[in-house]
């Protein structure tokens, strides 16, 4: 698998700590988040996607693997991804327990973008 990385920007505000990173693996962008995806730090994480977005990737995949906590604006953050990828490119979100995957099963997200539990899942799904 061909990876680049990109370097990381972190948002700090109060509480609010997010550090997201971007690197490709093969035409797949990974978007990788820890820390809180709050109000505070959700645009970040919108830039970041709307960034890998702009490159025409086959997919783009969400790490929230290191996600303390997911706020409602973080969430809505992927339905507005899902929005903007249209068909053409496939959303997936890595999440794994009650922080992360949780709330995405109960308000619904995870019945529009793929969900799965760990990276190396996600990489080797083949969502349509």
């Amino acid at each position: 698998m061909d990876e680049q990385a990109a370097e990381g920007t972190t948002a700090s505000s109060g509480a609010s700590h997010c550090v997201v990173t971007e690197r490709w693996v093969d035409k797949v962008a990974v978007v990788g988040v820890s820390g809180v995806v709050d109000m505070l730090t959700s645009p970040q994480l919108e830039t970041a996607i709307d960034k890998a977005l702009d490159q025409q990737p086959t997919r783009v995949v969400i790490d929230f693997t290191d996600v303390e906590f997911l706020a409602s604006a973080g969430m809505g953050v992927l339905v507005a991804a899902h929005d903007k990828a249209g068909s053409d490119v496939v959303i997936s979100v890595v999440a794994d327990g009650p922080a992360t995957s949780r709330p995405l099963k109960l308000v619904g997200i995870a019945d529009i973008v793929g969900l799965y539990p760990s990276l190396d899942e996600a990489l080797a799904a083949r969502d349509t």
